[in-house]
Order: structure tokens, then C-alpha cells, then sequence
């Protein structure tokens, strides 16, 4: 697979990501890119219609072999491709198409770096096949299971980020601690907000991703009392807010010159703070309309976000004008982190 290639994939699957992933310095928008596409191999696994539980999960383990050089790529684009249906987009269906050159690319790269990918990989798509299996419309048990959920899913990224960044500029060891405290926040953050906004699609699905503990065990989801949803999505509002006060604190830990690599994480938690103002105050939200933000909102994003780049009070100054009004729940988090890191 050439550069190229890789992005034109990654602009069909994703427009957040292709919008964010290119601000990185080489060789990171390279290996970033194809760590997204490896988890949205996973993803496409996970997410179509037509699959069973025991099927995705022969697939998703299928997949692990492959990446780790076990099983030969086409046995399972060959197997997977023709089980995909009209519920999985056309550009998962080319990705899945794609899938060798995806994986030739990713054994180009340094040892270390490979070995990075595989981990994390490893990770979310064993969390995916535990998940799937008890996805349900009653939502997960309490707060701690949707955090291990959203770790597995998504916090594992953080920690996958920050391993990339380590290897591509080795100095930053001596923060390591400090950023690998924060780095799953990074991804919660970014996953509890896309659980806000997908409430809708997920019930659909008959899948609730909210924890019992904020609703009651037997409600119909999401609920028809327009009083109980506004409570429980300020509660979840404040914790997604709270992660991504912890994501801002581990941007502004990476160096103030390497922009690449703020400018990566700047424009996703920006984006997110705005879903979350969108997704706090939208009545469209609580009729199951589109919340997403809007292009104008981006654009407001990424230049503002370049302007105080290197500006460190700045920054700060931006996203408290960003977030004033969300509530935010800043927890204990490095116990978390303990817990869920040995997943």
C-alpha cells in the first residue's frame, strides 16, 4: 500500500480522522493512519448486521492472527468480504477489500512500532468481541463497566497514541509518566461523547451503552420522559467533560514546538467540547435529530485552535469559553487507569 492509497482510505471511513491524522509529522501520519484502519477493520467486524456473536468473534480473532503474521491476509478478506452486507458501507467494504495491502503496509514499519499497533489492536478487538456478547437495551451494569467498555474500545488508543509519540520523539520519556496518566482520557473522552450522540442510533440497534445505574434496570431506552433523559445526559455530559479536561492537560504536556502533534489532539477535543455544548443545550437532541457539528463549527476549530497552538493559557482560555456551562466531573482517574490497564 502506498501513502496515498492509505489516505484516500481513510477519507471514505472517516472525516474526523482524515481531517485531524494528516497535521501529524512523518513518519507519525503514517503509522497513526494505519493504526486507524487497522481498528476499523475491527470496527467493520463489530458492527455488521448480518454476523452472529460466534461469527464475529472467529472473525475478530481471525484478524489478531493475520496481524500477527499467523494466518495469510487473504484467507480472511476472502472469507469476510462475501458475509459483508448492504448495512456495512461501501467504504468498509472496500477496506475490507483492502485489507492485505493495509496490513503489507503495517509490516513495513519498525518493530517497535509494529509491535505498538498490535497491542492495541489486540486490545479494543478483544474488548469489541467481550462486549458485543452482552450488548443489550438495558445498558451496561454501572459506571465502572461503561468505563471498562470505553477503555477497551477507545482508551486503549490514548495509550497506543502515546507509545507512537514516545517513539517518534524519544525525549519525551522523561514525561512519560505524566502523559501516560492522562492518556486514556484522551480516548474515554472522545468515546463517552460519541455515546451521547449516538443514543439514538445505538437503540435502533437495541443496544444501550449507558449504565443501569443512572436509569432505572427495566426502562424502555432511551427514555420517554423528557425530565429522566435530561438527567442522565447531564450526568454523563459532566464525566465526558471531565475526561476531556484531562485530554487538554496531556495536550498541553506534549511540547509547545511540535504543533503536529497538538494541532492533532487540539482539533478532536475541540470538536468533541462542541458536540458536548451541541448535545447539553439542543432540544434536537432530545428528539433523536442530528447533533453533530457543523462544517462552520470545524472551520472555528482548526483556526482558533492554530492561532493559540503554542499559547499554553491560551488554550486553556479557549476551551473554558468552549465548555462554559457543561458541568464536569473530574474523578479519580489514575485508579481507573490501574484497573482497567490490566484488561
Amino acid at each position: 500500500m502506498t501513502e496515498p492509497l492509505q489516505a484516500e482510505l481513510l477519507a471514505k471511513v472517516s472525516r474526523t480522522f482524515a481531517l485531524t491524522i494528516p497535521q501529524l509529522p512523518e513518519p507519525l501520519v503514517d503509522w497513526v493512519g494505519n493504526a486507524y484502519l487497522l481498528c476499523r477493520i475491527a470496527d467493520t467486524i463489530e458492527d455488521e448486521p448480518s454476523l452472529p456473536c460466534d461469527a464475529k468473534t472467529r472473525f475478530i480473532q481471525l484478524f489478531l492472527d493475520v496481524l500477527a503474521g499467523q494466518q495469510p491476509t487473504e484467507l480472511f478478506r476472502d472469507q469476510l468480504a462475501p458475509l459483508l452486507s448492504d448495512g456495512t458501507s461501501p467504504a468498509e467494504h472496500e477496506l475490507i477489500a483492502q485489507t492485505p495491502s493495509v496490513i503489507a503496509h503495517y509490516r513495513q514499519f519498525p518493530v517497535q512500532v509494529q509491535q505498538i499497533l498490535l497491542r492495541g489492536v489486540t486490545i479494543m478487538s478483544r474488548g469489541m468481541t467481550h462486549y458485543q456478547q452482552i450488548a443489550s437495551p438495558r445498558g451496561l451494569e454501572d459506571q465502572a463497566a461503561l468505563d471498562h467498555y470505553c477503555y477497551a474500545v477507545a482508551g486503549v488508543v490514548g495509550e497506543l497514541l502515546t507509545e507512537l509519540f514516545m517513539a517518534y520523539r524519544p525525549s519525551l520519556q522523561s514525561k512519560k509518566d505524566e502523559l501516560s496518566a492522562l492518556s486514556v482520557s484522551f480516548g474515554l473522552g472522545l468515546q463517552l461523547t460519541n455515546i451521547l450522540k449516538d443514543v439514538w442510533d445505538d437503540a435502533r440497534r437495541s443496544v444501550c451503552w449507558w449504565p443501569q445505574t443512572l436509569k432505572q434496570k427495566n426502562d424502555n431506552w432511551p427514555p420517554t420522559d423528557k425530565s429522566r433523559l435530561i438527567d442522565c445526559r447531564k450526568e454523563l455530559v459532566a464525566i465526558a467533560h471531565g475526561h476531556l479536561q484531562d485530554a487538554l492537560d496531556y495536550t498541553l504536556a506534549l511540547p509547545a514546538e511540535e504543533q503536529g502533534l497538538r494541532q492533532f489532539c487540539l482539533w478532536a477535543l475541540g470538536m468533541a467540547v462542541l458536540t458536548l455544548q451541541k448535545i447539553q443545550q439542543s432540544d434536537d437532541y432530545l428528539q433523536g435529530h442530528n447533533v453533530k457539528i457543523s462544517r462552520r463549527d470545524v472551520k472555528r476549530v482548526v483556526i482558533w485552535c492554530r492561532l493559540a497552538g503554542r499559547f499554553d493559557y491560551g488554550l486553556r482560555g479557549l476551551f473554558a469559553w468552549w465548555s462554559r456551562g457543561l458541568d464536569c466531573q473530574r474523578r479519580n482517574y489514575r485508579q481507573l487507569y490501574q484497573t482497567v490497564s490490566c484488561w
